[in-house]
């Protein structure tokens, strides 16, 4: 039975080793086909559109052929080539003029990590849509962000007030989680939605480093931190933190609160900055409440409304990836997965 399975080990190695080989044959000849054809855009990306209102159809005329009689599908059918007809003729009496087109929803996604490293695909989607929208148009942010380092936030900010700048309507969706720099972010919409249990809020500024100077000094190990500027350094992981340092990286914190509250309150005007520049977190239902959201309902119920008056498009920037970089990108992603489910299964709330 050992000697079966020792065998039967080594032929999945065999196996896993030959599929590896020719995945990266694959992908050296697809790589250079690249090289060829596009020199040293290798690493460039392109911009994919989805009209979600033709999806939404499909998926209703699916659901409507298996389960309607063949003589109600037959009268949908012409009832609905009716009605494209009737719009057909209108827009040509009308002359069809551009300016007069149906309004347009233009959908992009931002799943925040702490370095806000989605910025780069945002700001190329940004960048796209304003080329093309009007302010007949609007923009919905599909927004996932539980907050991360303030500059990478601030530039992700900064993007979504390129949209406002134009004078294009903005309209962020949260269903899962928008907070500290999630927040930063979400506040700038002209509209905030969230579903009802969804995180918002979080309006703080958190920093902690570890100090091992004991440890060192325990075992007769110095580190020697030379500066120039009595603040350049304050608390450090290795040197001896005083109260000084203490103290200056506490005001640094606190005028970063500051600024923090300052961005809410101009873009939420109708906030009380004193109770909700706490740290805290809020729920959907009470974040409605205190005014941190103006409506609450998931991003699904708001687009397929969308979708009854307007033409609605997903964008999204797909950036080309090597074979390697996807393999390893997946392994990366599955491993992540693995950790963090162990990690938050001891620490979220449960029912």
């Amino acid at each position: 039975m050992i000697e079966l399975l020792t065998e039967y080990g080594l032929f999945l190695a065999k196996v896993a080793t030959l599929v590896f080989a020719i995945l990266f044959v694959i992908g050296g000849i697809v790589n250079a086909a690249s090289r060829q054809r596009g020199g040293q855009n290798d690493d460039a990306g392109d911009i994919r559109v989805r009209h979600l209102n033709e999806e939404l159809d499909g998926l209703r005329d699916s659901v409507r052929d298996a389960v309607l009689p063949e003589a109600e599908r037959k009268a949908a059918r012409k009832r609905e080539r009716k009605e494209e007809k009737a719009r057909e003729k209108a827009a040509k009496k009308a002359g069809a003029m551009a300016a007069d087109h149906k309004p347009r929803v233009f959908v992009l996604d931002f799943d925040g990590d702490v370095q806000a490293s989605a910025v780069e695909s945002l700001r190329r989607e940004i960048s796209a849509v304003l080329e093309t929208a009007d302010k007949k148009d609007e923009i919905v942010v599909r927004l996932e962000s539980p907050g991360g380092l303030v500059h990478s936030y601030g530039l992700a900010s900064s993007q979504l007030k390129r949209i406002r700048n134009q004078g294009i309507r903005l309209t962020i969706c949260v269903d899962k989680v928008a907070a500290s720099g999630g927040y930063m972010m979400a506040c700038i919409a002209d509209r905030i939605i969230a579903a009802p249990f969804a995180i918002l809020g979080s309006v703080g500024v958190v920093a902690q480093i570890p100090n091992f100077h004991r440890l060192l000094e325990k075992n007769d190990i110095d580190v020697e931190l030379m500066t120039a500027g009595e603040y350049k350094r304050t608390l450090t992981m290795f040197g001896k933190n005083t109260d000084q340092d203490r103290e200056k990286f506490q005001e640094e914190l606190e005028d970063t609160h500051v600024l923090f509250k300052d961005f809410v309150r101009e873009h939420r005007r109708n906030l009380d900055i004193d109770q909700i520049a706490t740290g805290e977190h809020w729920f959907g239902i009470r974040a409605k409440e205190i005014g941190l959201v103006d409506e609450l309902q998931t991003s699904d119920e708001y687009l397929l409304a969308r979708c009854k008056d307007a033409e609605v498009y997903e964008i999204t920037w797909n950036i080309r990836q090597k074979l390697a970089e996807r393999l390893g990108l997946a392994f990366e992603t599955g491993l992540g997965r693995v950790v963090e489910r162990w990690f938050h299964r001891g620490a979220r709330p449960w029912w």
